[in-house]
């Protein structure tokens, strides 16, 4: 499988030293050159299991915020952060997420509880269409 987002991280993550990052010397030896993926998701203020993810392209649709905040810690320039960017744009189109397959009867419901002050009552599960429904709104 292709991972270019995961292999631009990790070569831009070679690319930066503690030292450039602001990070005080370690003790002894470093096993990898430049930050550690620890070192990386620490600055970017996200958990490390999550870069991990993100670099084994097991995680394929970040935030811009998390893209702009690891664009900060890579150092990268305009043109670097536009291609990171541009690389999370182009997993985004691969992998969809949202509803795929809604009814029209659905989408009707949907589009008239949104406007809806009792729209709480609306219950959904990790997925598309809603799995509950507690009655009419009273403004239908």
């Amino acid at each position: 499988m292709n991972n270019a987002l995961g292999d631009f991280l990790r070569a831009r993550r070679e690319r930066v030293t503690p030292a450039d990052a602001g990070l005080p010397p370690g003790h002894g030896l470093r096993r990898v050159t430049g930050l550690r993926r620890e070192e990386v998701a620490m600055l970017a203020g996200i958990s490390a299991e999550y870069y991990l993810r993100l670099e084994q392209g097991r995680d394929r649709n970040p935030s811009a915020q998390v893209l702009e905040a690891l664009a900060q810690v890579l150092q990268l320039d305009q043109e670097g952060t536009a291609y990171l960017l541009s690389l999370a744009a182009r997993n985004r189109a691969a992998n969809p997420i949202g509803p795929t397959n809604v009814s029209p009867r659905d989408s009707k419901r949907c589009s008239k509880s949104s406007t809806c002050p009792h729209s709480s009552s609306i219950g959904t599960a990790m997925s598309w269409p809603p799995t509950g429904w507690r009655g009419r709104c009273p403004q239908s």
